[in-house]
């Protein structure tokens, strides 16, 4: 249930701290003050697509917070499971928008992305706007409706599995199913990659890197003799000059007399003679490496030779070795599965005639059960309509068979007559917006059982009513209010006189600004705020006394029939 809804920085409403309660919660207020904005605040925080706009104007952020308390074991579950840590039973969904852009999710703390808070807000609360109109008569939500009025997406997704199996079976066998001239040329250009590939003997992985060094050492090569060179010279000495091996002689000798008159330095003697073993076996060791340096300019050329090579069998078969081997492994099977591919197209076919059976039968059991689930749905809509004063609307589903497809081997689309003796025509061919409003109304209400989201939230679904009909839309909402949270954002006094929190939404000037406020009613002002919707600005005694009795009218409803 959403108990907490803060909002700041968005469009008119500087800063706002909205206490919701169990029941149905209502929200009114003049046209323009800022109800809309509320909507598209809870959208925003739900990971619905923001707009920078939304910024109140002269601020660099936009920040909403919802808080959920007693959240669902379903929901509680999907938490844990993307990685969440529960707050006592609880979720706190955060969500900053900046000028720049950038958008700042976070849920318990946490960081979140936009999608991820779309995944969990779902299982908390549902929207349903004016927006579902559209929703509801598009023929393509039909069968989703009454796929989620039968609980039928575990058998939907089973479905599923097997007809994606067929279509890969079906796939496969289309690419076996080559002509004679087809498979000619296939095996042709198959057999001289992978020869081509197979006569470079690509063993080493490593190759080619090791090359490069090579490569790049003997292309260096009189560079580093004559490096070599001056660090012997340097040690042993030359014609010009002594050597390094010279000079320590002499620091060694200088030392051994001193130790003579001074013991103390025969630690330092001993190190020097260390010293002095491994000078000679360093310039033994530097000896050998310039006597055996030596390169052969053949060599360079054969390394030259196979870096080419290598270059464009990497244009052909891939960046490097290991992805030339791949390609030549890929190879190897396509041929052997094209030179066997009678035997494995027999295979194949006999895999798909049972991958073709699976898939009817699911598909014949998905048709069984969508028919009993839409008499169902149906029955269910038209008592809801019923009580909404629109007895006389029937609905009809009317199925056509389709060939295998992800959804099954059905298309349904929703008929209906809005008055007794007429033809049913499709609902997109429903005028009257009131009459678009009960419909979607009945229908969320008939699916809301369904699930168990906690939350309902209802935008000026009562768009086109009025009178009797606006009264049995309140009790409606009343009635659903009574298993779980309904939030309601309304234009009509009937509607609102069934609320349990009732909320106002008002705008005001000051200093040059604009500023939002919403505040909870109290019983007074309830009457006044319903006194204002239904006579506007100019309250009158008559507009007083029908507001009152409005409310006490909910109320008798609300205590005879919750």
């Amino acid at each position: 249930m959403l108990t907490r809804l803060y909002i700041q920085n968005v469009a008119v409403i500087r800063k706002a701290e909205i206490q919701l309660n169990p029941g149905l919660n209502v929200f009114t207020g003049e046209t323009g003050a800022g109800k809309t904005i509320l909507i598209s605040a809870i959208d925003a925080v739900l990971g619905e697509r923001a707009a920078r706009d939304m910024i109140r104007t002269g601020e660099e952020k936009a920040t909403v917070s919802a808080y959920f308390e007693n959240i669902s074991p379903r929901a509680l579950e999907t938490l844990r499971e993307l990685g969440y840590d529960e707050d006592e039973g609880g979720v706190l969904i955060t969500r900053e928008l900046t000028t720049s852009g950038k958008s700042v999710c976070k849920i318990n703390g946490m960081p979140a992305t936009a999608s991820i808070l779309k995944q969990i807000s779902s299982l908390l609360i549902h929207i349903h706007g004016q927006r579902d109109g559209t929703q509801l008569l598009s023929p393509e939500r039909h069968i989703e409706m009454i796929d989620s009025y039968g609980r039928l997406e575990p058998l939907l997704a089973e479905y599923r599995v097997a007809y994606q199996r067929l279509r890969d079976l079906e796939a496969e066998i289309q690419r076996l199913a080559m002509d004679d001239q087809q498979k000619a040329q296939r095996i042709d250009l198959l057999t001289f990659q992978i020869k081509e590939i197979e006569a470079a003997e690509l063993d080493d992985p490593n190759e080619e890197d090791e090359l490069l060094a090579r490569k790049k050492l003997i292309s260096s090569s009189e560079k580093v003799l004559e490096a070599l060179s001056a660090a012997y010279s340097a040690l042993k000495g030359d014609e010009e000059r002594e050597g390094i091996d010279v000079l320590f002689d002499q620091l060694t000798s200088g030392v051994g007399v001193a130790e003579e008159y001074l013991p103390a330095l025969a630690p330092m003697a001993a190190r020097l003679e260390e010293m002095g073993y491994e000078l000679e076996e360093f310039a033994a060791e530097l000896r050998d490496t310039l006597d055996n340096f030596e390169f052969d300019p053949q060599e360079l050329s054969d390394i030259e030779y196979r870096l080419d090579q290598l270059y464009k069998l990497k244009r052909k078969y891939g960046p490097n070795i290991p992805a030339i081997l791949e390609f030549c492994q890929k190879a190897r099977e396509e041929l052997e599965q094209i030179t066997t591919g009678e035997e494995r197209l027999a295979r194949l076919n006999a895999q798909r005639e049972e991958a073709l059976k699976q898939a009817k039968k699911l598909a014949a059991e998905l048709t069984a059960r969508r028919q009993q689930a839409a008499a169902e749905f149906i029955q269910r809509v038209e008592e809801e309509l019923a009580f909404l004063d629109m007895g006389g609307v029937r609905l009809f589903a009317q199925r056509e068979e389709k060939p295998l497809s992800p959804d099954g081997a059905d298309s349904i689309t929703l008929y209906v007559s809005t008055n007794v003796g007429e033809e049913a025509k499709p609902l997109h061919k429903i005028a009257s917006g009131g009459e678009i409003a009960r419909m979607m109304l009945s229908m969320k209400n008939v699916l809301a059982d369904r699930d168990d989201i906690d939350t309902l939230i209802f935008d000026e679904v009562d768009t086109g009513v009025s009178g009797r009909a606006a009264q049995k839309i309140g009790r409606k909402l009343a009635q659903v209010s009574k298993g779980r949270q309904v939030i309601c954002v309304t234009h009509l006094a009937q509607v609102a006189a069934f609320a349990d929190n009732h909320l106002l939404i008002q705008k005001q000037v000051e200093d040059g600004r604009t500023y939002t406020r919403v505040r909870e009613l109290s019983q007074e002002e309830r009457v006044e705020e319903l006194s204002r919707i239904i006579s506007g600005d100019n309250i009158t005694s008559t507009a007083l006394e029908n507001a009152r009795e409005l409310l006490e009218h909910a109320q008798k409803v609300k205590a005879e029939e919750l």
